[in-house]
């Protein structure tokens, strides 16, 4: 599935992301405060599968504060599956409901100084609009509508950054350092052995060879072609500011610059 181009040599800049916010009222999932000393940019929960308008605004108000980049993680309706379960919802109401989630985190985010600069599908719907058009085409639909000419993020050649390009949104590349990928440039599903990478060494590891080499290793063991403009790791995982941290400072070291790409 992969279209992603050879990567630039050391030098280059890279965008950093990971979810926060996702936590609901006393139950908070990731450590915002610490993510926020590391990442560039930040995937905010916006309600549907995690998240609250407190937590929505105390990391737009910290991100604001630190230079981090807002990005709205919208994802279908799904608080009890943490919206990692698909939905065969109905377009118009995909649609409607992520329209609803970005206009939220924009409201939010313009209360506390800073703006909502890239979209984000989160979980099931992220893998779901790779290949599936009628929802593909119901969240740029809803960006287009609340948010015209803003960057969306998501897997090279997935079906709905194709979809987001021809309606005149801006498309970015995106890599995940901490997640097993097929041999078609896809994520290994969540429910699958292996799927999740927990080692540090590797997480870093591979962060460096999608970002330096352009390709990452398989679970088959090939190699696939990997556009690495933004770099994932995900706020939920077990030690994610340590692993966030390591991932940063080897790009660094390598002379890699981690900046926005919104």
């Amino acid at each position: 599935m992969s279209t992603a181009t050879p990567a630039q040599p050391a030098g280059r800049t890279v965008d950093l992301n990971a979810d926060l916010g996702e936590g609901l009222g006393v139950w908070r999932l990731t450590d915002d405060d610490g993510l926020l000393e590391v990442v560039s940019s930040a995937n905010v929960a916006c309600g549907a599968h995690a998240g609250d308008p407190t937590h929505m605004r105390r990391v737009c108000r910290r991100a604001a504060e630190r230079g981090v980049a807002v990005g709205a993680q919208v994802s279908y309706p799904d608080l009890l599956g943490f919206g990692r379960r698909f939905v065969d919802i109905d377009p118009a109401e995909l649609e409607d409901s992520v329209l609803y989630q970005l206009s939220a985190l924009q409201g939010v985010a313009r209360a506390e100084g800073t703006q909502v600069r890239y979209v984000k599908p989160h979980g099931a719907l992220y893998n779901a609009v790779v290949t599936h058009e009628a929802q593909a085409a119901a969240v740029v639909a809803a960006v287009v509508a609340g948010a015209p000419g803003t960057a969306v993020l998501g897997l090279p050649g997935a079906v709905w950054l194709e979809q987001a390009a021809a309606a005149g949104l801006r498309p970015v590349h995106e890599v995940f350092a901490d997640r097993a990928y097929t041999a078609e440039g896809t994520l290994v599903p969540r429910d699958e052995p292996g799927a999740v990478v927990h080692d540090t060494g590797e997480v870093v590891r591979r962060a460096l060879q999608m970002v330096l080499e352009g390709s990452v290793v398989a679970v088959d063991g090939s190699s696939v072609a990997v556009d690495a403009a933004s770099v994932c790791v995900h706020g939920d995982t077990p030690g994610a500011v340590d692993i966030a941290r390591r991932v940063r400072d080897a790009l660094v070291d390598a002379g890699v610059r981690v900046a926005p790409f919104a």
